[in-house]
């Protein structure tokens, strides 16, 4: 049996999600976290030292111009994932791009199109579509066991502290509910039921014009519905609801990340436990190194189509709701 490749990564940003990424990336044997970088080198070092990082950089260009890096996860703001992508991309190392994968459409095309002119990997780090539960989810919607999807119902909200200095809060930032949380409902409803033909959207702003709120409602043929809604301000279920003919799937609390599945038909419910060793960002993290070992430049799963898919989800519902960034 041939011995599958080490892979070192490299980690641009320093932020919460990058700690649980670089925990999930401790787990994978042939994984091996190589260099951390943050505009801030003492955060940086700081980070390094937590998880034996070989090199730890002041600036993003030290870590892509490493020769040593194969992979790249991007976890820097919303509005830094376009000009990082480029940079990693035109250095042709593979990108892992955190969520959302740029600030609106133009820029996830360009995007894509430096990736296959540097014949480089990239891919948008959703990782619920890699979890063991989601994808046990659309097995079932698949398979029609349980008939034809006729509602779905999505929700992600939590109560955060109004904060200037906290990104969510941060215009320039991309802050907002819609492009932080709301996107997984979207990505939901676009797993299930694809491109909507119909879309309505409306929020509530706070004084700094950041939605706070944002309802969607999504319309497909034989009037099937997708209601969805984010918030960072008040606390939600976090689940989605997912009716069909024959009977009713729950993507219990919080349905994006490692959790429990219920299935009710005929009035008898069943719980479906998905255990995981990991934050869950481990099963994109394997799926990325595989693409590589398989000579991918796209992914099989979240492909450069689904992110545009995604993205022009987005960008219409902010024109409905009148939600502008510079």
């Amino acid at each position: 049996m041939n011995q599958k490749k080490n892979f070192k990564w490299g980690i641009i940003g320093c932020g919460k999600i990058a700690h649980k990424f670089a925990e999930d990336l401790m787990t994978i044997p042939n994984a091996i976290l190589y260099a951390v970088a943050s505009r801030d080198l003492k955060k940086a070092k700081d980070f390094g030292k937590a998880y034996n990082t070989y090199s730890c950089y002041g600036s993003y260009k030290e870590l892509v111009t490493n020769p040593e890096i194969d992979i790249i996860y991007i976890a820097t703001p919303h509005v830094f994932h376009f000009e990082n992508s480029l940079m990693c991309l035109t250095h042709k190392k593979a990108v892992l791009c955190e969520k959302p994968f740029a600030m609106n459409t133009k820029q996830v095309k360009e995007m894509i199109t430096v990736a296959k002119n540097n014949d480089t990997f990239l891919m948008e780090a959703l990782w619920t579509y890699f979890l063991p539960h989601y994808k046990y989810v659309l097995n079932i919607i698949q398979s029609n066991e349980l008939g034809k999807v006729k509602n779905l119902k999505v929700d992600f909200g939590f109560a955060s502290t109004y904060d200037t200095e906290n990104r969510l809060f941060n215009k320039k930032l991309g802050g907002g509910s819609l492009l932080d949380v709301g996107i997984y409902p979207l990505f939901a409803a676009l797993s299930i039921l694809g491109y909507p033909e119909e879309i309505e959207a409306n929020a509530t702003f706070n004084e700094d014009e950041i939605d706070e709120n944002c309802s969607m409602l999504l319309t497909y043929k034989n009037n099937t519905l997708a209601s969805l809604y984010s918030s960072i301000t008040e606390k939600t279920n976090t689940e989605a609801i997912i009716e069909l003919e024959n009977g009713t799937i729950t993507i219990n609390s919080r349905f994006h990340e490692p959790s429990s599945v219920t299935i009710t038909r005929d009035g008898i419910q069943k719980l479906h436990e998905f255990t995981a060793n990991t934050n869950g960002y481990s099963f994109e993290a394997i799926h990325v190194q595989e693409m590589l070992e398989q000579g991918n430049k796209e992914s099989t799963i979240m492909t450069f189509d689904k992110s545009l898919q995604l993205i022009r989800l987005l960008d219409t519902v902010r024109d409905k709701i009148n939600l502008y960034y510079d």
